[in-house]
């Protein structure tokens, strides 16, 4: 890579073609401040600096010192979202009112139905060579987080829509009218169905949402519609970028895909190793509120945003021992795929739990996954996640 060119390609659309790339070559000298032109919500542009951690002990320390890294006024783009940019003791707030709906019991009592949901859709992929992602791993998660939230999960393509619309706020090219235009739609979906449940409530989340009497009282009209977009958003995402991840890595290491098939026990190593290896989700924001003195020896001046690298830190040769090589053996513990500190992935049982019952389906139904003739591509929509676009693979029996 030429000089400079990584600087370059920090947070573009090329770079979410193979970050990896860029993380090898920027790594040893972060922190440094990078221009970067980023758009709001009204898609106003502005070139703002920010600092990219992408050592694992710096992204480690940054994610369990919310004091001095703030996740809000973070300026990564793109609209607030309650929870990822908040602050105790919002977020304190915010959190305790659905958390135990996210607990690992809660996600065992609904897996039979996911289960359900799995199998059907398996049961309608074609013969032959086909694209994995509008077949399985879109309608799958957005269905699941539907079905928790309580809104029809058929509509799975318009709820991806808007999910591409609020994730692209970060990419300076996209049509900024189109996306304001799918964030004001969301918003009015979520404010009528916030309505229904004040006036009669169900079996779901958004009841809960809008409902529970908490210290502070109730959510207001706007703090439901945030509650209810983001977790429809982070709901669905993750895992679709995950599982997408997951195939595609199986289908390039046959011997990997037999192993795994006749060792059922490698199945959560190989999902957990997997989130490391090609983190979902490859960086989120953080603004600094003083200043920070990093484990590498670096500071950030106070009133900086801050870009935390899940996906560099998941990599690094000083946290993993041959980072650049898939691995069963690893203790995996520390690993921030999912983030960590107060902000760790409030939906990681879920996404789990959708993983591990594709990879099941997929060992119990064929004996090899391989990749389709047409090409793979990699989303470049949205360069804060890791993912696929298009995946044309063939499942043999």
């Amino acid at each position: 890579m030429k000089p400079g060119t990584a600087e370059a390609l920090v947070m573009t659309p090329e770079m979410a073609l193979d970050p990896y790339a860029v993380y090898r070559e920027l790594r040893e000298r972060t922190p440094f401040a990078i221009a970067r032109e980023r758009r709001g919500p009204d898609g106003a542009s502005e070139e703002t600096l920010f600092w990219p951690l992408m050592r694992y002990a710096d992204v480690y320390a940054a994610l369990k010192d919310h004091e001095t890294f703030s996740s809000t006024n973070h300026g990564g783009g793109g609209p607030p979202l309650v929870l990822i940019t908040d602050d105790p003791p919002r977020h304190t707030r915010f959190r305790k009112l659905v958390s135990r709906t996210f607990t690992p019991r809660r996600i065992a009592e609904v897996e039979p139905w996911i289960k359900e949901t799995s199998d059907r859709l398996f049961d309608a992929l074609p013969a032959g060579e086909f694209d994995f992602v509008p077949a399985y791993t879109v309608p799958l998660p957005v269905q699941v987080i539907s079905r928790i939230l309580g809104i029809p999960g058929d509509d799975y393509q318009r709820f991806k829509r808007w999910t591409d619309s609020l994730l692209a706020f970060v990419d300076t090219e996209s049509d900024a009218a189109a996306k304001l235009g799918d964030m004001r739609e969301m918003a009015e979906y979520f404010g009528r169905m916030a309505i229904e449940r004040r006036e009669q409530g169900a079996e779901d989340l958004i009841t809960t949402i809008v409902q529970t009497e908490t210290e502070d009282g109730r959510l207001s009209d706007g703090e439901a519609v945030g509650f209810c977009i983001l977790l429809l958003v982070a709901g669905n995402e993750t895992t679709t970028n995950l599982m997408g991840n997951m195939v595609n890595h199986l289908a390039h290491d046959p011997g990997l895909f037999a192993r795994v098939k006749a060792d059922r026990t490698l199945v959560e190593p190989f999902i957990e190793e997997m989130v490391r290896y090609e983190s979902p989700v490859q960086v989120l924001f953080r603004h600094t509120v003083k200043e920070a003195h990093l484990p590498s020896g670096g500071v950030i001046p106070a009133g900086q945003s801050v870009g935390v690298f899940f996906g560099a830190a998941n990599r690094d040769p000083d946290g993993w021992p041959e980072p650049d090589t898939f691995r069963l053996d690893r203790n995996l513990k520390d690993h921030v795929g999912f983030g960590h500190g107060i902000h760790y992935c409030l939906g990681s049982p879920l996404a789990r739990a959708e993983a591990r019952i594709t990879l099941e389906n997929l060992l119990d139904r064929y004996a090899a996954i391989e990749p389709g003739a047409a090409p793979a591509i990699r989303q470049t929509n949205a360069p804060i996640v890791y993912g696929f676009r298009q995946l044309p693979v063939v499942l043999r029996r």
